[in-house]
């Protein structure tokens, strides 16, 4: 399980969200790629989340994308609890 605080105000970069005018939310890409990737090496998968967390804007630890990328890899779920800051 990772854990991330967001900002209040860029919550809408994690969470997809019709509303949202943000392109890609994480969790959609985390989502396209679990089912796209699932069985590759992990290996494989942390660069492609790094990007999805960098276009978020979303400061991901290089553990915290490991363990994403081997949820992804074996297909099992992952959690994440998510902080939310500001008022």
């Amino acid at each position: 399980m990772g854990e991330l605080s967001v900002d209040r105000q860029h919550l809408d970069h994690l969470l997809a969200d019709a509303a949202s005018g943000y392109d890609v939310p994480y969790q959609q890409a985390f989502a396209e790629l679990a089912v796209s990737h699932r069985g590759r090496p992990a290996a494989m998968i942390v660069p492609l989340l790094r990007a999805a967390a960098e276009r978020a804007l979303l400061g991901f630890t290089p553990a915290d994308l490991a363990d994403q990328a081997e949820a992804i890899s074996s297909g099992r779920p992952y959690e994440l609890r998510i902080r939310v800051t500001g008022r």
